[in-house]
């Protein structure tokens, strides 16, 4: 059964030393935005990295396979789903369009969260997916270093050459030639918050269920521990996931079913309740811990429940905070 309740979540990510996100068009520089310097990790970045956990965690689970795969043609594996629907790959007509669309959602966990666009090629319709997520955007300005770096060796090419060749041409050619200039680009700190969205109404469309719910989870807490790399070599998620579960109010069960799909609060005033802010003393932050962190869990609205998970494989812990206390821990 599809998920039954609407949820919004936010967390936070550190960033140090690294590139959270570079733009190509930009020479690879972390994204900006050019009025406040804040920094930006766009939604897609953050999907790739929610797809690749599930990719590495869960493969081989039926269900669990993933549409968006590296180096790979969208168009086979919307043809493989017609295919397992028991339509021709390439069926042009309605029904086979709509037997593929479900298929696809069966098969592939970040059509079923995300969405896709599968009228290419073979056409599966499309799908609109019942989890949402923002652009991360940095707290406070961040620093963007262009490095200049060097490789102490170099890649020339020697048509047709031979192992003996390139010892050939080593021996001949002076040691300062023989390594290349390079650049890198990072930020020393940034502490961004990225925030979330899950609708159950179009969760009850693609199958989206509390099984695919947790493993969402599971990944946010988890993908940058498996994304380490020069350029992110120093990312971490550094915050519980901080939830609001819309349950309703209303003493008609069939009713409040109804609102716990639709929700009982905006999401833009549950988001307000959170806070997060550097600490007075401190001119430029590098680290989590210069951030002081709460959220008003009395003012959390009748009909939504507060919740944190901070172990990606425990259960949330629901309602007041700990001790009745207003505050979260970063890290």
């Amino acid at each position: 059964m599809a998920i039954q309740n609407r949820y919004e979540f936010i967390y936070y990510v550190a960033c140090t030393n690294a590139n959270p996100n570079g733009d190509p068009d930009m020479g690879n520089a972390p994204r900006l935005d050019p009025q406040t310097m804040q920094g930006f990790i766009t939604d897609v970045a953050t999907k790739r990295r929610i797809r690749n956990y599930i990719q590495m965690a869960y493969a081989g689970q039926p269900g669990m396979n993933i549409i968006v795969q590296q180096s790979t043609n969208l168009n086979r594996h919307i043809a493989e789903a017609k295919r397992a629907a028991g339509v021709e790959d390439c069926a042009k007509a309605k029904d086979a369009v709509y037997a593929g669309r479900k298929m696809a959602c069966e098969m592939f966990y970040d059509v079923r969260t995300f969405g896709a666009v599968m009228s290419t090629g073979p056409n599966a319709g499309q799908v609109r997916g019942p989890v949402q997520i923002t652009f991360g955007k940095s707290l406070d300005p961040v620093l963007p270093l262009d490095i200049s770096i060097t490789r102490m060796a170099v890649a020339d090419t020697i048509e047709n050459g031979k192992v003996e060749d390139y010892l050939k041409k080593e021996a001949e050619t002076p040691e300062d030639k023989l390594r290349t200039m390079g650049r890198k680009q990072l930020i020393p700190f940034g502490l961004y918050e990225v925030r979330g969205f899950i609708s159950a109404n179009l969760a009850a469309e693609t199958g989206f269920d509390e099984a695919d719910l947790k493993a969402l989870f599971e990944a946010i807490l988890n993908m940058y521990e498996h994304d380490h790399s020069a350029s992110k070599g120093e990312m971490a998620v550094v915050s519980p996931l901080i939830l609001f579960q819309h349950v309703g109010t209303d003493t008609n069960a069939e009713q409040r079913v109804r609102q716990a799909k639709l929700g009982c609060a905006p999401a833009h005033k549950l988001f307000e309740l959170v806070h997060v802010q550097k600490k007075p003393e401190v001119e430029f932050p590098r680290s989590y811990r210069d951030y002081t962190a709460n959220v008003e869990a009395s003012r959390v609205p009748a009909g939504v429940r507060l919740g944190f998970l901070s172990d990606p494989y425990g259960e949330v812990c629901w309602g007041e905070l700990p001790d009745g206390e207003d505050w979260f821990r970063l890290g």
